[in-house]
């Protein structure tokens, strides 16, 4: 048994994911730093959107290893972008906290995106903008699930 929806809902989703790759494809070349790597960039943006955490439960918000995440977050703290602070009910624990240049530097990478996509959106008529914004939510959704 396929894991696709049936009929028409499977080519929708085939297009969903095709254009959805693309278009990431296309906004990771709008980066302010280019000396930070896609998965480091997403480290920052989940602490920027969840808060301050362990490097355990950042590991899995991002689905990597905590090996892996320790090495992320040693990196981005030798960056100054991340500080680690001891936690307060587990000695034995760090919390990561984004740095004030890591918000900066994160305010204008969304400002770079935000410009880029404005200027792809120029060219939609108004049905075509009516369904991006019902559309939007959604996407946001499945981007959390």
């Amino acid at each position: 048994m396929s894991d696709l929806p049936h009929d028409g809902n499977a080519a929708a989703v085939n297009s969903l994911r095709s254009a959805v790759m693309r278009l990431g494809r296309r906004l990771k070349h709008q980066r302010v730093d280019e000396s930070l790597s896609p998965t480091e960039m997403s480290v920052l943006g989940t602490l920027a959107r969840c808060g301050s955490a362990t490097p355990g439960e950042l590991a899995r918000k991002e689905h990597v290893q905590p090996p892996s995440m320790t090495r992320i977050v040693a990196l981005l703290e030798a960056k100054g972008l991340v500080r680690l602070e001891p936690h307060p009910d587990d000695r034995r624990q760090k919390v990561v906290s984004q740095t004030e240049t890591a918000e900066a530097m994160l305010e204008e990478s969304r400002r770079k995106r935000n410009a880029w996509l404005a200027g792809l959106t120029s060219g939609l008529n108004e049905d075509e903008w009516a369904k991006l914004r019902a559309a939007a939510p959604v996407l946001e959704k499945l981007a959390h699930l």
